[in-house]
């Protein structure tokens, strides 16, 4: 590493440096969810438990554990549902190393500045991940209950076993995901490419189209999910236009006063 800086000073990188660099993140985000996945392998059985305690407690609350319950259809439906279950498990495990690699990607094109900004931007993102996933884990029960309160009186409800943990899988990480936007928000303003009196001036475009994002992502019609999802992005964006501002203000107060002089072609500068 150090032979290449001394080779490459400035660090620029050529197209096939790019691809080489991607080919490495990808591996090591690779690596790291086998590595979780197999753990989710040993940790199933809570997993499912957890996963399953909001159609079980619903059937209690009926009075009758036989009106709900999950379906396997065919011999290899559960061997595919526990290789399912561990990846999502190792998703979660390994997603310090796997939101680290995608933004170590896009470090090397940052000033030396901008990279030690970039260690407090990744101590934000796992948490904010993390965070989300976990919301959606609490609101997991209430969403589950409204879509089974349209199940007919005397009728059984015995979902898929696959649709409902992909359904509830995809309500979790989606969650999870969509907690980290404000911070990739924050890194194109230190990056120069999305400036705060921008976000500022078109926020309720973007409110709009989080909550368009909220109702294409949620996995379920109602808007009781929506707003779910919705209300904590208004607050995140917010929170991200807080901090690029103040980004933007430093930026502004640290910059020379020549770098604003307009000058004609025959005119000398102050510099």
């Amino acid at each position: 590493m150090a032979f290449r800086r001394a080779r490459n000073p400035e660090g620029r990188m050529s197209l096939g440096d790019h691809l080489r660099e991607l080919r490495r993140r990808v591996l090591v985000a690779a690596v790291a969810l086998v590595l979780g996945s197999i753990l989710g392998w040993y940790l199933f059985q809570p997993v499912y438990d957890h996963l399953t305690e909001p159609l079980l407690s619903i059937a209690r609350q009926r009075g009758d554990e036989k009106s709900i319950a999950l379906n396997y259809a065919g011999l290899t439906a559960a061997f595919s549902q526990h290789l399912s279950l561990a990846i999502f498990v190792g998703c979660i495990v390994s997603s310090p190393v796997w939101l680290y690699q995608i933004w170590a990607f896009i470090v090397p094109g940052l000033k030396k500045k901008e990279k030690r900004l970039s260690l407090a931007f990744i101590a934000a993102t796992v948490p904010l991940f993390l965070a989300g996933c976990y919301f959606a884990y609490l609101t997991l029960p209430k969403t589950v209950g409204i879509l089974i309160s349209f199940t007919p009186q005397g009728a059984v409800n015995y979902p898929e076993a696959s649709m409902y943990f992909s359904f509830v899988t995809r309500f979790i990480v989606v969650f999870g995901l969509s907690f980290v936007i404000p911070v990739f928000l924050v890194a194109l303003n230190v990056i120069h490419v999305l400036p705060a009196a921008v976000m500022r001036r078109t926020w309720r475009p973007a409110v709009l189209i989080i909550f368009i994002f909220a109702a294409i992502a949620t996995p379920t019609p109602d808007p009781f999910t929506m707003f779910l999802l919705a209300i904590p992005l208004c607050l995140l964006y917010a929170g991200a236009l807080v901090v690029a501002t103040l980004i933007d203000r430093r930026r502004d107060k640290d910059r020379p006063t020549w770098a604003d002089q307009e000058l004609s072609d025959d005119e000398a500068s102050t510099l």
